[in-house]
């Protein structure tokens, strides 16, 4: 075996007259007949998507690309208010605050319910009663140690997050409603059963439900999210620049910030 046989990628290459992607030419097999969400499909999982794949995916990725003036959209609006020659910087800003509040949560859902099933050995032909059982346990031992149920909850949406029965509708009709978003139902029910309270399932936890069931492993959703809400941030900067609130909102924050010297003796 040569020194360079690790020297290789199945993703795209070039010549002088041509241009190839997942072993199609660009310009003539894959430009103006397949769309930017196939693309990316194909470019993940190595195979075209089936329509109703297309479909679900897609609308998960329309459901991720903005959510108003969120801390990641103001990170790249503050960005470009210091640095406007350098838009790449302003949405870099914002792509880097996706954890476990913002955006995260995509990720995070998919590997607590992957968790949950690989832990009961459950699968798409587990009934109910399993997968609901399951649940519980995982739910409990969330609840028992303090920490919250990713999936669950929003600053915004406190009785229901709207893209979330919009998901459900679509996979039903695409025929992609499996395990993980069915287990993420029971989860909702388990946790208001146990506490008491009625958290919505979050717009993030359910995209991340169903990008698992579409077969996307759980440590690429983030990047499937970021991917999505860099359309958002390009909207941003787009009317950031033709109405900016960098500035302003700078402004009245330093003029309201009130200034508290430490105390002499260094507390």
């Amino acid at each position: 075996m040569s020194d360079r046989d690790w020297l290789r990628t199945g993703i795209g290459a070039s010549d002088a007259d041509s241009i190839t992607v997942m072993g199609r030419d660009l310009a003539s097999e894959l430009m103006g007949d397949v769309t930017f969400t196939e693309l990316a499909f194909l470019l993940v999982q190595r195979r075209m998507p089936e329509p109703e794949e297309t479909r679900l995916l897609d609308a998960v990725l329309v459901s991720l690309a903005d959510h108003g003036l969120t801390p990641t959209v103001l990170a790249a609006r503050l960005t470009h208010t210091g640095a406007p020659e350098s838009i790449q910087g302003a949405i870099a800003a914002g792509l880097l605050g996706a954890g476990s509040v913002f955006l995260g949560v995509v990720e995070d859902t998919a590997r607590f319910l992957e968790a949950i099933l690989a832990g009961a050995g459950a699968g798409s032909g587990s009934s109910d009663a399993d997968l609901r059982a399951a649940a519980a346990a995982a739910v409990a031992e969330r609840v028992a140690a303090g920490r919250r149920i990713p999936g669950l909850g929003h600053p915004v949406h406190k009785v229901q997050d709207p893209r979330t029965p919009r998901i459900y509708e679509i996979a039903r009709e695409s025929g992609r409603l499996g395990p993980h978003l069915r287990l993420l139902q029971l989860v909702s029910d388990v946790h208001r059963e146990q506490t008491g309270a009625a958290l919505p399932i979050n717009g993030a936890g359910v995209d991340g439900a169903a990008l698992a069931d579409l077969g996307f492993p759980p440590a690429l959703l983030r990047g499937l999210a970021l991917l999505a809400r860099t359309a958002g941030l390009l909207g941003h900067l787009a009317e950031e620049m033709e109405q900016p609130l960098g500035m302003p909102l700078y402004r009245e924050l330093d003029e309201r910030a009130a200034y508290e010297p430490p105390d002499s003796d260094g507390s």
